[in-house]
């Protein structure tokens, strides 16, 4: 807990110390990225949370406040009427008066409503940090899904790549055994159309991963950035946490559940402060002034404790406790609901990881195969044994192969993102 209290400070202190500046001041061109780098960029630039950092700090301001009414409120009050009786005529003599009064109040006991007061604001800043920590934690997720997705489109832009060049090199090879004649033109055609058809395929793959690209960059919080590259690779790992300890964790550690729980205890407390409002206030009050003419001055002082008694009020108080109990029992229907949502959560992530590393251990195995049909696909064709339609066939499989494989790898470093952010764990 401690740790990761360190860490949203810290976080707090990156957002803090974000200025605005252009993409090209935060990326250079030519950079190579991680994942953990991308990850800071957000921090410091990503309007949700330099949004959330001001929600903390407006809380603090109510804090300001609520307590503003344990001190005391000084008051001047200065004034000036001339006059003149309306019988006499425009030239008569007129009255100038003039009064200048200071008015000192202090609330002395009020039963502890501004204490109840300044409790709820407390809550309600312990809500914005936790808050922040959830809106920090989205942002997080956001980076990785769109790093990991940028860098699946720049391997399936790769494979395209090959697809191309495996279809150029059996262009070349089919042209030559046409002009020998051990081949027939169909075969040079056939080789032609996979070439066309392989280009358009790496247009489309170049294409998603300026898509992808433009994503990672609105995930970092940069409208656009300089050429950069990834520095990561996928690394999966067998998952090594069950479900219920991933429930438990998320249940334990979750921002938002946190935040739900402390909106309860600022409308129970809210609940108490609506009912204060059926109690008395003690205050206490002085003056000082003086009043006159032009030719006599009058000082005056004045100092009491009064008691404010709410006799009645148009039912406001009674209406007010029965809103803010209504308003407690919203919330609570909340924070059931969204356990709810934080279990359905935290099983799909679980469930989507342990699916994904499957797929990727089987995704190895048939890239495997692939290649070596492709190999004697290839040599056959090569030594006059194997025919066009099978070589095609062979390249196409070993393109697909790759692309479920890569695809496999992307969606288990998006789940196990996903699985971290479900239990509450920022990384």
């Amino acid at each position: 807990m401690a740790s990761k209290n360190k860490f949203l400070i810290l976080i707090f202190l990156i957002c803090l110390a974000g200025a605005p500046v252009g993409a090209a001041d935060v990326i250079k061109d030519g950079d190579e990225l991680n994942v953990r780098q991308c990850v800071e960029i957000a921090l410091k630039h990503h309007p949700a949370v330099n949004a959330a950092t001001g929600r903390i700090m407006q809380s603090e301001a109510r804090i300001g406040q609520a307590r503003s009414e344990y001190l005391p409120k000084l008051h001047l009050q200065s004034g000036y009427t001339r006059s003149r009786p309306a019988s006499q005529s425009l030239t008569g003599s007129s009255d100038n008066r003039y009064s200048n009064t200071l008015t000192l109040q202090q609330t002395l006991f009020d039963f502890g409503k501004t204490s109840a007061a300044v409790d709820i604001q407390k809550m309600g800043k312990q809500t914005a940090e936790t808050d922040f920590q959830d809106t920090a934690s989205s942002v997080i997720l956001g980076v990785r899904q769109a790093y990991y997705s940028l860098l699946k489109a720049s391997m399936s832009r790769r494979v395209a790549e090959e697809t191309v060049d495996q279809f150029a090199r059996h262009l070349e090879v089919a042209g030559i055994f046409f002009e020998t004649g051990k081949a027939s033109k169909i075969d040079v055609t056939s080789a032609e159309v996979n070439l066309s058809n392989a280009r358009l395929q790496l247009i489309s793959a170049q294409n998603a991963q300026l898509i992808a690209r433009a994503g990672l960059n609105n995930a970092m919080g940069l409208s656009a950035a300089p050429q950069y590259s990834l520095s990561e690779e996928f690394h999966p790992e067998a998952p090594d946490i069950s479900f219920d300890e991933a429930l438990g964790l998320a249940l334990e550690n979750r921002a938002d559940i946190k935040a739900a729980i402390l909106r309860i205890e600022a409308l129970n407390r809210n609940v108490d402060l609506q009912k204060k409002g059926y109690l008395p206030v003690v205050s206490g009050n002085a003056d000082y002034g003086y009043s006159g003419n032009d030719t006599d001055m009058y000082q005056s002082w004045s100092a009491g404790i009064f008691l404010s008694f709410p006799v009645f009020t148009g039912l406001s108080t009674k209406y007010a406790v029965a809103e803010a109990r209504a308003d407690l029992s919203v919330a609570q229907a909340n924070e059931e609901e969204l356990r709810q949502y934080i279990r359905m959560e935290v099983e799909n992530a679980w469930l989507s990881g342990k699916e994904a590393f499957e797929r990727v251990e089987a995704g190895k195995i048939i890239v495997r195969q692939a290649e070596e049909a492709l190999e004697l696909a290839d040599g056959r064709y090569k030594t006059g044994v194997g025919n066009s339609i099978e070589l095609t066939d062979a390249v196409l499989k070993l393109n697909s192969a790759k692309l479920v494989y890569i695809n496999a790898l992307s969606d288990f470093e998006i789940s196990r993102a996903r699985l971290e952010k479900a239990m509450g764990e920022i990384k």
